[in-house]
């Protein structure tokens, strides 16, 4: 599948596809400039069938990382395709700002799926940043393709815990703003935290993630990417020999 920024056509002033921003300050005012592109109305048609998930993974002595997508048969729960591939971290890690170390590297990832995602699950957050702008959004924005993002902790707002059964849910608040929802995604088992990213409403992201995790408590799409992105970092060997899964 080739990855091409659909949402419309840039211009010379527009900030890069994979902006790699010299400064912090640089990086914030791109996130503001790509918000301007972020579509919150809803674009799924009914239930999706391909959803892909993606995460990355970081050596802890090195620069190496690893991404990984992959894409799963929302009803069968199968796994259809998976890619990995490596490279290296090249911006540092600042919060509210990972989008420009991880998203550079999924793009690739899922440019190398045969297979076209209805929707794209990420392992952190859509709207519920300090800029409403999180990862979610920028490689929604970036690819055209429905996005939200389902994280383990919360990054910002405010919320009551949600009840103690699966598909029990809270608001993720900030003031009078909602910026997602608290799942519960198995009973009596901590909760996620669910926001949405790009060409996706809440009760969309909601339902997915539900039918994702019907065995555990983080949606399997980004499961499976965290596993193999893992297994190809350990693999990993100084000449960056790692082998890809199609």
């Amino acid at each position: 599948m080739t990855i091409v920024p659909a949402d419309r056509p840039h211009s010379d002033d527009e900030p890069p596809v994979a902006a790699f921003p010299a400064s912090v300050a640089e990086a914030e005012r791109i996130q503001q400039e790509l918000r301007q592109r972020l579509d919150l109305g809803e674009h799924l048609k009914g239930v999706p069938r391909l959803v892909a998930g993606v995460d990355v993974s970081y050596h802890k002595d090195s620069p190496r990382i690893v991404a990984a997508a992959v894409v799963i048969d929302l009803a069968t729960d199968a796994e259809v395709e998976s890619a990995v591939v490596p490279g290296q971290v090249s911006f540092p890690y600042v919060p509210g700002l990972l989008a420009f170390r991880e998203v550079p590297i999924l793009l690739a990832a899922l440019d190398r799926l045969e297979h076209r995602p209805e929707v794209v699950v990420c392992d952190g957050y859509g709207v519920a940043h300090p800029r409403r702008f999180g990862l979610a959004c920028h490689l929604g924005v970036l690819t055209g393709l429905p996005t939200f993002g389902v994280a383990k902790t919360p990054f910002v707002g405010a919320y009551d815990e949600p009840g103690t059964r699966r598909g029990d849910w809270s608001a993720l608040r900030d003031g009078d703003e909602v910026l997602g929802r608290v799942l519960r995604t198995q009973t009596d088992v901590k909760p996620v935290f669910v926001s949405v990213g790009h060409r996706t409403n809440l009760d969309q992201a909601t339902t997915i993630t539900l039918d994702l995790s019907r065995r555990y408590r983080l949606p399997e799409a980004i499961r499976r990417a965290d596993f193999l992105s893992r297994e190809a970092l350990r693999m990993s060997s100084d000449s960056w020999t790692i082998p890809v899964s199609e």
